[in-house]
């Protein structure tokens, strides 16, 4: 089977290789040039784990191909995956611009029946536009060819992309017609084997469902780090209240961390989205207006604590910031909470010195670009590793929970420090141990 997947973003790149590692003929396609040079060389634009070697593996076994143009394989493909960028609007709907394009580029070419699947996290209504968009473009032509639209929203985990692709929990499918049901059938089929859980659905339900989806694990992390901060007032300890409430079968475990707020491609642009739909729509979704509200709020926590702690008194202060993408096992700087910090601290006057394991030169190029009338060489510093970035420190902000994060040798850590300040923005320290290394050590809630 042969399928062409368009946009080598993190989606695409990731589903493409993934159906390629299944046996599927793949042709990626993207406008960037230089992008695709890079990855017939086998150069990665993103950092995944275990994409690079499974992009190498499959280029060599003539399953996965690099081109800029759909125009080339488009009749030479029975599927199409449209996985563009949908950047926000200023007003924080999705931009379909990309999307109508690819639909456009078929309408123009396409001389035999095509699957054409959205991929992209599109605002519901979507694939109406979708078809509409290549109709026109078959009616210019004066031609009659028959083709399918469809929603297959992506629900990977940046960092765990790829087990999340290749044994995935369920497959949430939108189609509108029986031929383009046994397609994705066929397609998805070695994948789930054992566990065949493909849901079919219409399409508009398929491309909700995605919205939903994020927007409730939005809901969860708000929820638990308002009651962070309610915690702290109260004296409880909102690690103690999440085992709690977390082992009621209700409400489960997951996605019940407190923390410095969430951040990343998905939830603050979706969250978004679907606050526009609605609003578009004549209602008004309060409590993901209350999720946003909160996860603003939550980003400047440690600014908070950090000032309170030095009495507002921040100017010439040294502070150190462990972990600056939005989340582990990935590069991905987009809404990440350090940037929030970063500027935060920059404006107070503060020296910042910054470590993260893979993120510094995606962090480095947005700090410089976006904070620049903030910046000169003294007062923010790009550390080689964990224990240089606490050299003469006053204090240390854990942003991001990467594993090398969590055992540092604390000796080491506390002769290196000025100060003896731990602020612990995801909660992965224990405080006696702390106390007994002589930190004075403060998590959320």
């Amino acid at each position: 089977m042969k399928i062409a997947i368009v946009g080598t973003g993190y989606v695409g790149l990731v589903s493409g290789t993934c159906f390629a590692e299944m046996g599927v003929d793949v042709t990626c396609v993207d406008i960037d040039s230089k992008k695709i040079e890079n990855l017939i060389q086998g150069i990665i634009p993103i950092y995944e784990p275990g994409l690079e070697d499974m992009v190498l593996r499959n280029v060599k076994a003539d399953r996965l191909h690099f081109t800029t143009s759909l125009t080339d394989i488009l009749n030479d493909v029975q599927v199409i995956f449209s996985a563009v960028g949908t950047p926000p609007d200023a007003n924080g709907s999705a931009d379909l611009k990309f999307v109508l394009e690819v639909a456009r580029t078929i309408g123009q070419n396409m001389q035999q029946y095509v699957l054409l699947v959205t991929k992209s996290t599109v605002p519901v209504g979507t694939a109406t536009l979708v078809r509409q968009t290549i109709q026109a473009e078959l009616d210019k032509r004066e031609v009659s060819i028959d083709f399918d639209v469809a929603s297959n929203p992506e629900f990977l985990k940046e960092g765990d992309a790829i087990k999340d692709f290749m044994s995935p929990d369920r497959v949430v499918v939108g189609v509108e017609s029986e031929k383009a049901k046994e397609l994705i059938t066929k397609l998805y089929r070695p994948f789930l084997l054992n566990n065949f859980r493909v849901i079919f659905m219409d399409i508009l339900s398929a491309e909700m469902t995605k919205y939903a989806a994020n927007a409730m694990l939005a809901t969860r992390i708000s929820f638990m780090n308002d009651m962070a901060n309610l915690c702290e007032l109260v004296g409880a300890d909102i690690n103690m209240v999440r085992k709690g409430i977390g082992s009621d079968q209700r409400i489960g475990g997951k996605f019940l961390y407190a923390g410095c707020g969430y951040g990343g491609s998905c939830f603050p642009k979706d969250v978004k989205a679907l606050i526009q739909t609605a609003d578009q729509n004549g209602y008004e979704l309060r409590v993901l207006k209350a999720v946003e509200e909160v996860n603003a709020y939550q980003k400047q926590v440690l600014f908070h604590k950090l000032e309170k702690h030095f009495k507002s008194d921040l100017a010439g202060k040294t502070i150190t910031i462990w972990g600056l993408s939005f989340k582990p096992n990935t590069d991905d700087m987009r809404e990440a909470p350090s940037l929030v910090l970063i500027e935060r601290l920059l404006q107070a006057g503060c020296n910042v010195r910054v470590f993260d394991p893979v993120a510094m030169p995606e962090a480095k190029e947005i700090i410089h670009r976006k904070m620049s009338t903030l910046l000169d060489s003294k007062n923010i510093y790009f550390a080689e590793d964990i224990y240089d970035a606490v050299l003469d420190s006053d204090a240390l902000l854990l942003v991001t929970e990467w594993k090398e994060f969590r055992m540092p040798s604390w000796g080491v850590v506390k002769k290196s420090m000025r100060g003896n300040l731990v602020l612990d923005g995801r909660n992965i320290y224990e405080k006696t141990e702390m106390k007994d290394f002589g930190f004075n050590y403060e998590p959320i809630g």
